[in-house]
């Protein structure tokens, strides 16, 4: 019971990660004075401290008034994906090498989030960047071998998403470091890279949920009947 409750926990964690960010995200650029876009703009433009033009990748004038609950929204994100990658190790993976790279992988997401949220980009610049890499490269990778690590007990066609997703993010990457944005724009090319990785845990997440409440339905049924004919 112990276990299931902690799996649970796990799944929770990137459920609320997700959707907290989601909605600081909201919060965050509906605050700008002049209007923050999904295409024109950086997702790091929302934690940058100070105002300023910001004349790399794309020229733009960044101002973020809740900077500071946006950074410690990319904290509470970085923490609790990695609280659900550790928790859920014993009920979403296999037991083999894929499985345990992917985990680590995306452990090192979690941890790219925490650093992009404790360095801004306008000032801690390296650290920043390191974090995003940790999240869009070291992350992508692992959704690609999500798709070969996880349990055999998840639909072919999750797994395969799995992979799909993180293939898909990985060539966004690319794009997006060699300013290719084919009509996108800086913005949304750098979402393609980055988003993913949140869907698939939150659509994981979801999903363990509700496999875990069937499960212990199931379990339950003998025991009710049990306790009727005693």
């Amino acid at each position: 019971m112990r276990v299931r409750i902690g799996i649970g926990i796990g799944y929770a964690a990137w459920i609320v990660g997700v959707v907290q960010f989601l909605v600081v995200h909201g919060i965050a650029e509906s605050a700008w004075d002049r209007p923050y876009s999904w295409a024109h703009n950086n997702i790091s433009d929302l934690g940058n401290a100070l105002c300023a033009l910001q004349p790399e990748p794309e020229p733009r004038y960044v101002c973020s008034p809740e900077h500071g609950l946006m950074n410690g929204s990319f904290v509470v994100l970085g923490a609790l994906f990695a609280i659900g990658v550790v928790l859920t190790a014993g009920d979403l993976w296999r037991g083999n090498r894929a499985a345990a790279t992917a985990r680590v992988l995306l452990a090192g997401a979690g941890v790219g989030f925490v650093l992009a949220g404790l360095a801004p980009a306008d000032t801690h610049e390296n650290q920043h960047v390191l974090g995003a890499l940790l999240i869009m490269a070291t992350g992508n990778i692992g959704l690609v071998l999500a798709g070969f690590g996880l349990s055999e007990r998840i639909p072919p066609a999750l797994r395969r998403g799995s992979t799909a997703l993180g293939v898909t993010a990985f060539a966004a990457l690319g794009l997006f470091l060699s300013h290719q944005y084919l009509g996108l724009g800086m913005g949304g090319t750098e979402r393609v890279a980055a988003f993913p990785l949140l869907l698939w845990a939150l659509v994981a997440g979801v999903r363990g949920l509700i496999d875990g409440r069937a499960g212990r339905t199931i379990e339950a049924i003998p025991t009710e009947r049990l306790s009727r004919a005693g």
